[in-house]
């Protein structure tokens, strides 16, 4: 079962090759990158039907003022520009965090906390799909979440919980040879803290 579940994901990539050829380019893409206001114009009219696209065709060319008038900056010159250090500093910070928040290590270690929670060998791969299911539902909820709360709440709000989550797991795993429910209070924390990596960062 596990390599036709691998492969359905070449599906979607084969729907995509046979498809894209049929679909029109991006209307801004032609009226700012190439210049050509006509297949712009045909473009509009194959994706929003025929009409009055004018209004639509000002924001491109505003868009297109705005873009010629502002300057593009090299590596070497966002980092010596000042206005952007602390862009520059949160953006950094944010990656950095991203990938050494322990999402890496949750995912390597999982199948050895099922293990020793005692499940059975033939249910451990379902059990750790059901793991990449929960991140893939919360990054779903996640973009829900985002247009009422912000980035930053979700951020904080994200990075708070799973520490605390972390914390508890590294209890768990310490005391699981005491508690027999520890092992089962381990993988309750592993699906916690997948949720809150998707909901969060």
């Amino acid at each position: 079962l596990w390599p036709w579940l691998l492969a359905s994901s070449g599906l979607s990539a084969l729907v995509q090759l046979v498809t894209l050829p049929f679909f029109p380019d991006s209307p801004s893409y032609l009226l700012i990158q190439k210049g050509n206001e006509e297949a712009c114009r045909k473009a509009i009219r194959k994706l929003w039907g025929e009409g009055d696209h004018q209004a639509e065709i000002d924001d491109i060319m505003k868009e297109k003022a705005a873009m010629t008038s502002t300057k593009t900056l090299r590596v070497l010159e966002v980092i010596k520009e000042r206005s952007l250090r602390w862009q520059l500093y949160i953006l950094m910070t944010v990656m950095t965090t991203l990938q050494l928040c322990g999402i890496n290590a949750i995912y390597f270690y999982s199948f050895e906390v099922f293990h020793t929670a005692k499940f059975e060998e033939y249910l451990i791969p379902y059990v750790s799909l059901g793991v990449g299911l929960c991140e893939c539902l919360s990054s779903i909820l996640c973009s829900t979440l985002i247009d009422r709360f912000g980035r930053k709440v979700l951020l904080w709000g994200g990075y708070t919980l799973m520490c605390s989550v972390l914390a508890l797991l590294t209890m768990s795993l310490s005391l699981q040879h005491q508690f027999f429910w520890m092992h089962y209070l381990s993988v309750i924390l592993i699906f916690l803290f997948v949720i809150f990596y998707g909901i969060g960062p």
